[in-house]
């Protein structure tokens, strides 16, 4: 089995901090774990998803959340976080975690989502 499931999202007001977490499990991360791309995308009512930040060897963010979001991995513990400083109401949107292998395109594994809600 393969899994991915997110904590952290809540409801905060603008200006304000979250941290998602989300944690791996499954044969596919069992011992390999770091040969996985892991990312958080986003999708706000009536819009369609979008890509927030991916983390591999290196890191890299989308334009709206650079500076203010960071993503991290612990390869031990097989969790990736994402840290989401001086939040604003656009960034209103259930969270998803997400996994591929590092020379793939698509995105196979993904949770089951976790609400965020930035209030002004």
């Amino acid at each position: 089995q393969v899994q991915l499931v997110e904590s952290g999202g809540g409801l905060v007001q603008a200006g304000g901090s979250l941290r998602l977490s989300c944690a791996a499990s499954g044969r596919a991360f069992s011992n390999t774990f770091s040969s996985y791309t892991m990312a958080w995308f986003r999708q706000a009512p009536g819009k369609e998803r979008e890509f927030v930040a991916r983390i591999a060897w290196s890191s890299s963010y989308a334009d709206s959340v650079k500076g203010r979001f960071t993503i991290s991995r612990d390869n031990v513990k097989r969790t990736v976080d994402l840290l989401m400083n001086s939040l604003k109401p656009e960034d209103t949107a259930v969270y998803y975690c997400a996994a591929k292998y590092v020379t793939t395109n698509e995105y196979p594994y993904w949770g089951q989502g976790t609400q965020v809600t930035v209030s002004s």
